[in-house]
C-alpha cells in the first residue's frame, strides 16, 4: 500500500476531472494501471470519485495498492555492491538507472537487478516491496541501501521516517555560494507551469518545508564543488535549492541550462555518504561511494583552466 499527497496546480480555465489531472502527474505506477490500483481518493479531506472536478489549490490524497508482483521481473543487470549481508544490500547506483519500475520505466531498474541478484521474486514474501526504502533520481548516482526481507524493510523504512539517517551528497555548481558554509530552509512545491518540476514557494498552504546544509569544498573559476547534507528528503530538493540560490547544478536538464564550457555534462550530483543503523544495530554504519569518473574529468578540466582555491 502507498499514499501520495498532491496539490492541484497548472489548471487553466475551467475545473478539470481528477483522473485527467492525475494523468499528468508523476505517479508510482503507470497511467493504464491508475484506476485498478487506486483504492481511495480524498479531495480537501473528503472522499470523492475520480470523476470529481478539481481546481488549483485543492489538496488530493491518493491511496493505492501495490501492483501485481508478476509485473516486476528479475533481470541480470550488473550492480556495484558496496556492502552486503543477509539483511541488506548497499549499492552504488549508476547514473541513468531508475530506482524502481514506474510510468515509462517498466524494466531495467535497480529493483529488477536486485531481485535477480538475490535470486528471488516479490512473491517470495507477503508484504515485501522489493527492498526499496529510499530512492535516488535517475540522473543521480551514489549510495543506496536496500532491504533483503520484509522485516529489514520495515526497520529501514522507520529509520528514514524518523530522520535518523545521515544523507550526504557532492555536487558541482555553476556559480559561487555566499560563504563557506550555510543552511537554506525553503518550502518546495510543484511548479504550476510544469508538474514534473518543483520550485521554492512562500505559500504555506502548498508544498513542504525543505532544509539543506551546504559546505563549499573548493572553487574553480565560476564553478564550485559543494558538499550537501539533507535535513529533509524532498523530491528534487538539492536541485531546486541550488537553483534558488542562483547556482544550479552543472548538467541539470530540468533546473539548469546548457553550459558553455561543458555542453554535454550530465547531472553532477552524487550521493557520497550514507549513515544508517542496520536492522538490529545500536550504532550507525557508514557507507561511502567513490567519486564518479564524470566528476574527476570535469574537475581536472577546471584545474587546468582556473586552478583550485
Amino acid at each position: 500500500m502507498g499514499r501520495l499527497e498532491l496539490t492541484v496546480t497548472g489548471i487553466h480555465g475551467e475545473p478539470q476531472r481528477l483522473d485527467r489531472w492525475c494523468a499528468g502527474c508523476e505517479l508510482p505506477f503507470t497511467r493504464s494501471a491508475f484506476k485498478q490500483l487506486v483504492t481511495a481518493v480524498l479531495v480537501n479531506g473528503r472522499p470523492v470519485k475520480l470523476s470529481r472536478l478539481v481546481q488549483n489549490g485543492d489538496t488530493v490524497v491518493l491511496d493505492w495498492k501495490d501492483p501485481p508482483a508478476a509485473s516486476v521481473e528479475p533481470q541480470n543487470i550488473p550492480l556495484s555492491i558496496l556492502y552486503e549481508n543477509e539483511l541488506v544490500t548497499v549499492i552504488n547506483k549508476r547514473q541513468g538507472m531508475v530506482t524502481h519500475p514506474g510510468s515509462g520505466n517498466h524494466d531495467g531498474t535497480a529493483v529488477n537487478a536486485l531481485l535477480f541478484h538475490w535470486g528471488k521474486t516479490v512473491q517470495d514474501e507477503t508484504g515485501f516491496r522489493a527492498g526499496i526504502v529510499h530512492r535516488l533520481d535517475k540522473d543521480t548516482s551514489g549510495v543506496m541501501i536496500t532491504a533483503r526481507d520484509y522485516q529489514s524493510e520495515l526497520w529501514l523504512q522507520n529509520e528514514f521516517k524518523e530522520r535518523r539517517v545521515g544523507k550526504y551528497y557532492i555536487a558541482i555548481l555553476c556559480g559561487k555560494l555566499p560563504g563557506a558554509t550555510g543552511k537554506i530552509t525553503a518550502r518546495i512545491a510543484r511548479d504550476p507551469g510544469n508538474r514534473k518540476r518543483f520550485k521554492v514557494t512562500e505559500r504555506t498552504d502548498i508544498g513542504k518545508t525543505a532544509v539543506t546544509f551546504w559546505k563549499v569544498l573548493s572553487v574553480r573559476g565560476p564553478y564550485s564543488l559543494v558538499a550537501f547534507k539533507l535535513g529533509t528528503g524532498r523530491t528534487h530538493q538539492l536541485r531546486v535549492h541550488s537553483r534558488y540560490m542562483g547556482c544550479p547544478i552543472l548538467g541539470d536538464p530540468i533546473y539548469g541550462k546548457r553550459d558553455a564550457l561543458f555542453p554535454d555534462a550530465t547531472l553532477m550530483l552524487h550521493a557520497r555518504l550514507l549513515l544508517v543503523r542496520l536492522p538490529g544495530a545500536k550504532e550507525r554504519s557508514r557507507f561511502k561511494a567513490p567519486v564518479p569518473g564524470r566528476f574527476r574529468r570535469i574537475l581536472q578540466t577546471l584545474d587546468r583552466a582556473y586552478g583550485k582555491s
